[in-house]
């Protein structure tokens, strides 16, 4: 990783700025490591087009033009070796995140006796709304597996709550019980938002690195081919 900070690159785009992600720590460290080495590739791709234009004024023989054509080269090189990494990283982090989801909503079993998983649905089923909902989150926090598994491991129907809710309530009895699995969650998404909402300062750092827009860059590179083909149609 990049230890050092150019000036001449957004600190946006610095790898450093993943480790401010809300859950990164030795826990998450790993999960969030790609992440950290797409920004740092970057970072550094940025930087060494800058390097190459302030080599490229020092070649006696080449014009602004030929130095703008010849960063502008290297920029779309490194452009398109960027774009691929964060959209790699990106693409994992989307995977990693269907998966806890699918984890955070799969269903329960009661562990409780048929009997008596029948009386605490029956029990909870006769309270106001608002009873029934404090019940229910007052298991869930508590660690009261034979409650919350009651309400949540059968048809919502059965304990007077709508299905909705019971997909709210599950989500959050597998977040307090798993705890860990709701950071890595929580970090992957800021990682991709992150990555969705940076990635696009590294057309305008290239750019800038170059030391003119692509357009500009584009008509030097027209004009030169059609002077070489002119000379090389005339030399036939």
């Amino acid at each position: 990783m990049s230890d050092n900070i150019d000036i001449r690159v957004t600190p946006a785009l610095h790898p450093d700025n993943v480790k401010e992600i809300e859950g990164y720590d030795s826990e998450t460290e790993a999960i969030l490591a790609p992440t950290v080495t797409a920004f740092d590739e970057a970072y550094r791709a940025i930087g060494a087009v800058h390097n190459a234009r302030e080599k490229a004024k020092t070649n006696p023989t080449w014009n602004e033009a030929q130095q703008i054509i010849a960063t502008d080269d290297l920029a779309q090189k490194q452009f398109g070796r960027i774009a691929k990494g964060f959209d790699s990283v990106r693409g994992n982090l989307e995977k990693g995140i269907a998966s806890i989801e699918k984890e955070l909503s799969a269903p329960v079993e009661s562990k409780a006796a048929h009997s008596v998983a029948t009386e605490i649905r029956g029990h909870i089923k006769g309270l106001t709304t608002d009873d029934r909902m404090k019940v229910i989150r007052q298991a869930i926090d508590d660690g009261d597996h034979t409650v919350a598994t009651a309400v949540l491991g059968v048809p919502a129907m059965l304990s007077g709550i709508a299905p909705e809710m019971q997909k709210v309530l599950l989500r959050l009895y597998h977040e307090r019980h798993n705890p860990q699995m709701a950071k890595r969650l929580k970090a992957m998404q800021s990682a991709k938002v992150m990555i969705e909402e940076r990635g696009g300062l590294v057309f305008k750092e290239l750019e800038k690195a170059v030391g003119a827009p692509p357009h500009k860059a584009r008509a030097l590179r027209d004009a030169k081919t059609a002077a070489e083909k002119a000379f090389v149609m005339s030399g036939n």
